[in-house]
Order: C-alpha cells, then structure tokens, then sequence
C-alpha cells in the first residue's frame, strides 16, 4: 500500500511536468510557425531554423503526451471482443496487455538512447545542436509511459461494464 502511494504520487510529478512541457512545446510549435508564415507572405523573408525548431517542439508535444493519454485512457484501443469478457478475465488481459506495453516501450527507451548515442555528433543544419535532440522527447516520454504501463499493470483500474 505505501509503494502504491509512493509510486502514484511521482507519476503525479511527473504528470505535471508532462503536462507543463507539452503546454511549452505546443505554444512553441505555433508561434514559430505562425511568426514564419508572416514572415514569408508578409516581409517575403524567413527565419532559417523555424523548421528545425518546429519540427522538435512537435515531436515533444506528441510524445511527451503519449503518458498522458495512457493514464488517461484515451489512447484508441478495440474492444469489441474483451468488453464480452467477465471482470475478472478482463482485468487479467488489461494487465498483461500493459505489461506487454510496458516492455515494448522499455525497447523503445533503449533504441532510441542507442540511437541518440550514434547521432552525436550529427549538428542540426541551422542551430549548433546535435540532432539526437530530436530523440531526448523520445527517451522521456517512453520511460514515462512505462511507468504509467507498469502502474497499470500493478494496480488496474476497476473494469467497465
């Protein structure tokens, strides 16, 4: 019981950074954007790393919010077949199925740190940055996606009807 509420209360913590990057993220996302599109049909100008830099805040956005959506349950799902099933073989298969999640995203926390480790040295075209930038929104949002995943599988919410 005390490391169901230790571990729901840094889920919390890190819900809330979550919740606070991919606000960050997405209004980065269109104000870069926007500023560029008045840029080119306006002063038929633009700024060489507004893509760059829109294209990072929108891989943030989108997977520092997967966790949030696991936690929350709106990540699209068939259940045609395991709404029909008793509660009790339902909440077994919802636990195993986010186990199973939950080591596939462990794959992806570790390619994608193998990957950023390749990539280095790789420099982005139009910011001094290296382009394994692109894959730190990845490391973090699969590592808090498995433990959303591994919660889940621990301590499944109660089944619907």
């Amino acid at each position: 019981m005390v490391f169901d509420h230790l571990f729901s209360k840094i889920l919390a913590g890190a819900d809330w950074c979550a919740r606070i990057l991919v606000m960050t993220s997405a209004a980065i996302m269109v104000i870069v954007v926007s500023a560029q599109v008045v840029m080119r049909y306006v002063f038929n100008s633009s700024f060489d790393w507004a893509d760059e830099i829109s294209r990072l805040a929108f891989v943030a956005t989108i997977f520092i919010a997967i966790p949030l959506g696991i936690r929350e349950g709106t990540h699209v799902s068939i259940d045609m077949l395991v709404s029909r099933l008793p509660a009790m073989p339902r909440r077994t298969l919802a636990r195993l199925m986010n186990l199973i999640a939950a080591v596939l995203m462990i794959i992806v926390f570790w390619t994608s740190i193998i990957t950023a480790q390749v990539t280095w040295s790789e420099r982005l075209g139009t910011i001094d940055l290296t382009s394994s930038v692109f894959f730190f929104p990845i490391i973090i949002g699969a590592a808090h996606a498995t433990l959303h995943l591994l919660y889940l599988s621990l301590y499944p919410a109660e089944p619907s009807p």
